[in-house]
């Protein structure tokens, strides 16, 4: 039986199914939100939620802390999202606002839901994903840029206000993740760079995990061979 939980946001995803698969092989009581309908097969729990809707988020947090024997210690944010485009003069405001709300607004929401079931527990984990692009910008991808560091940002934040009460909060940078879409976008690329979606699960399977206690605040490159 397993003696803690983790919520992980985006679990379905290229990255997510990667990371779901890692907590649940450690033996994790492992809870998903989903939009739709949950996918067949797998031994997660799958809840529908909306990551941006304040009211599904609490829903969804509730069932991961609702097991008394697997209090939920761990939770990882995955959701987001990527978009480039013109210039900063060329990107209307809308454009700017809607990548930076897909990548910091579930990140907050479920963080800020999930706080006070962590530290009743005794304290736990949070781990964001930020982008290597928040350290090292590129062009035409200005929302982006902003959105994910914004999220290395509220980690840190996070990780100096419940340092005292137990949680940690730390956060990996990718490059480019060896997934489906990014190889069906770049058909060209050289892939051998990229990194594979289970090389990060590891990292963030670790960071959560009693294993890096001492481990908070940080910004761990998870760049492969970029």
């Amino acid at each position: 039986m397993a003696d803690r939980t983790v919520l992980i946001t985006g679990g379905t995803g290229g990255l997510g199914g990667a990371v779901t698969a890692a907590f649940r092989a450690a033996g994790w009581r492992t809870v998903v939100p989903v939009r739709n309908r949950p996918p067949h097969g797998g031994d997660a729990i799958y809840v529908t939620a909306d990551v941006s809707d304040p009211a599904t988020v609490a829903a969804a947090v509730a069932t991961a802390a609702g097991d008394p024997a697997a209090p939920l210690r761990a939770v990882v944010n995955l959701v987001g999202g990527f978009a480039s485009g013109g210039l900063v003069h060329e990107t209307p405001i809308e454009d700017f606002e809607r990548i930076l709300a897909l990548n910091l607004r579930p990140t907050y929401l479920v963080t800020q839901a999930a706080l006070p079931h962590l530290v009743a527990a005794g304290g736990g984990a949070v781990v964001c994903v930020s982008s290597r692009a928040a350290v090292s910008p590129f062009p035409r991808a200005a929302g982006y840029v902003t959105a994910k560091a914004a999220v290395l940002a509220f980690a840190s934040a996070v990780a100096v206000e419940y340092k005292a009460r137990g949680v940690r909060c730390n956060t990996v940078l990718p490059s480019v993740i060896d997934t489906p879409t990014n190889r069906e976008s770049r058909p060209d690329a050289d892939t051998s760079q990229w990194v594979p979606p289970a090389e990060i699960a590891t990292v963030i399977r670790f960071l959560a995990s009693d294993e890096s206690a001492p481990t908070s605040g940080a910004a761990i490159p998870v760049y492969g061979r970029a």
